[in-house]
């Protein structure tokens, strides 16, 4: 990791980029792809499937008996380690229901707000090298307590065709609708436009690589919506003299490992910190089944020591980091302070990875900066609110002369009108 010296704010934008992930070069692949997806459906994913995942399937849909066999063969630890995460997710998510609240804006003029669920949604789970089976229960259990009638999830087959085990659980867990062994720009090309097996859905969901990325953002242009732009995993860390070095380290590596153009940040404002952390992350590099992954990450990541906890705050509203530690002596006030972060964890006993899995927060984050702008995935985000209003003749008769002079001011005749009409009803029955 680059170590950096109380660097001046002109020079901070330079290091606070993230890398280049190159989605504008996969956008013509991908609506290559999507196009012949929803031409040829079927045809189209078998094709893919062959060439993309080096997997020969003419059938799709997992079957019950599949999903039988996973469960028989996941050990009993694990099973109990998923209850517990599930447990905890949706303890969390069920309290972000909110009650309609019926509002008087003036008297005869009520209006209210109520939240539906979006009847069918798509669940895209990564598989590969790093199977995410803890996204199916980010995605699949807020779906479920909004009230989602179909969830459906696409998810790539390994070369033997069968997808992880605990995969299939997890979703057989949480109540997932239909599943299909699909992956790729194909999976995501399926789920938007309907194939003959697999159906379309109104809202995509979920992680992937370089290539799923892209896709999302094509068919988010006019065919169906996504949960929010993504891009490679990243954590930054703002530590001060209380922080352990050590968890510091296994912080970064966590998130090094998810794939090398992922990028971790420390910032502090101790330089001796520095030298710390460089020593024990290189001890905990070398234990790591995925290494050479994190060595990668590493080269697109920096330390950094600012002057003051002013300054580190700053920096941190302005880089947006998916996930924030404040490994700080005074974490609560300054989490008051931060304006701009997919999700924050206080203190020196709440790693990054108690997120990813079980604490009952929602892993699926903002990256790329995009938490300046856009919230983590919730239970509203599998939901839509519709307005309602309802105007008694006493209402209609305080509101409608404001909104005839409105309507005028518009030089929309119509819209007085239908005021007007109503208006003139009233008066004649009198």
């Amino acid at each position: 990791m680059q170590k950096i010296i109380y660097p001046e704010k002109e020079s901070w934008a330079t290091l606070l980029e993230r890398p280049d992930n190159g989605l504008e070069d996969l956008f013509d692949t991908a609506r290559g792809v999507l196009d012949d997806v929803k031409r040829n459906k079927d045809a189209a994913l078998i094709k893919y499937t062959r060439m993309f995942d080096g997997v020969e399937l003419d059938d799709f849909k997992v079957m019950q008996t599949e999903i039988d066999e996973a469960c028989i063969n996941i050990s009993s630890d694990l099973k109990e380690a998923i209850l517990t995460a599930k447990k905890n997710i949706e303890t969390f998510h069920k309290a972000q229901l909110r009650e309609v609240k019926v509002i008087e804006t003036m008297p005869g003029v009520q209006c209210w707000q109520k939240a539906v669920p979006i009847e069918k949604v798509g669940l895209y789970i990564p598989g590969g090298t790093a199977p995410l089976f803890s996204t199916v229960l980010m995605l699949a259990i807020p779906a479920k307590i909004a009230g989602c009638k179909e969830i459906v999830l696409c998810t790539p087959a390994g070369k033997d065709g069968k997808i992880n085990p605990a995969i299939l659980y997890a979703a057989n867990l949480v109540g997932v609708t239909q599943i299909f062994k699909l992956g790729g720009i194909q999976a995501i090309g399926a789920m938007a436009y309907g194939t003959e097996t697999v159906p379309s859905v109104s809202k995509i969901f979920g992680p992937g690589n370089r290539f799923v990325t892209a896709a999302k953002q094509v068919v988010s242009l006019k065919d169906v919506a996504i949960d929010m732009p993504a891009g490679p995993s990243e954590v930054m860390v703002m530590a001060d003299e209380s922080a352990d070095p050590a968890f510091i380290a296994a912080d970064l590596l966590s998130q090094a490992e998810h794939g090398a153009d992922s990028q971790v940040i420390l910032v502090t404002n101790n330089e001796a910190l520095l030298d710390e952390v460089g020593s024990t992350l290189a001890q905990q590099l070398e234990q790591l089944s995925r290494k050479e992954v994190a060595e990668k990450a590493l080269d697109n990541s920096r330390m950094i020591v600012l002057k003051s906890v002013e300054e580190m705050l700053e920096m941190c509203n302005e880089y947006a980091p998916e996930h924030l530690i404040l490994s700080m002596r005074d974490d609560e006030e300054i989490a008051s302070k931060v304006v701009n972060a997919g999700s924050v964890f206080l203190g020196n006993y709440s790693p990054e990875s108690a997120g990813d899995y079980a604490s009952g927060t929602n892993h699926t984050l903002p990256t790329h900066g995009y938490a300046k702008s856009y919230s983590g995935v919730s239970t509203e985000s599998f939901m839509k609110k519709i307005t309602y209003q309802k105007i008694t003749e006493k209402g209609i008769q305080k509101l409608g002369p404001a909104i005839e002079i409105m309507a005028a001011a518009e030089q929309l005749d119509a819209h007085k009108n239908a005021v007007t009409v109503r208006l003139k009803k009233i008066k004649e029955s009198k």
